[in-house]
């Protein structure tokens, strides 16, 4: 019994490693909607364009690893893999969200006509 539960650690740590191959984009800062300038949001879409690029890119690799790891896989490691997956995509909302709520604060702040465009774009 102790030899199998040392065998599925160490495949669920071995297969844990090989998820970290997935590069986990870095999260992007969002300015504060209240004392923000548009030319600093326009910035910040940018880079949350490009966050969100990367964790589409993370969440098809971490898709990718669970088909790769088959049926047979140990229980532990799918739990891992399906808990990063709805991590990130929890993160992801989270972040689009805020930038979201910034943009809207802005608005309310600085009433004057901007470009239009603003928002995440989903």
């Amino acid at each position: 019994m102790i030899i199998i539960r040392f065998l599925v650690i160490l495949a669920a740590g071995g297969a844990a490693a090989a998820s970290l191959a997935c590069d986990y984009p870095p999260l992007v800062l969002i300015p504060d909607g209240q004392t923000s300038t548009m030319e600093e949001l326009i910035t910040s879409q940018s880079g949350v364009r490009t966050y969100i690029a990367g964790m589409e890119a993370y969440l098809e690799c971490v898709s990718e690893e669970l088909v790769a790891i088959g049926d047979n896989a140990p229980a532990e490691y799918k739990a891992i893999l399906f808990a990063r997956h709805n991590a990130a995509v929890a993160e992801m909302e989270a972040i689009a969200a805020e930038f979201n709520e910034q943009v809207q604060t802005y608005k309310e702040v600085n009433p004057d006509p901007e470009p239009t465009g603003m928002g995440t774009g989903n």
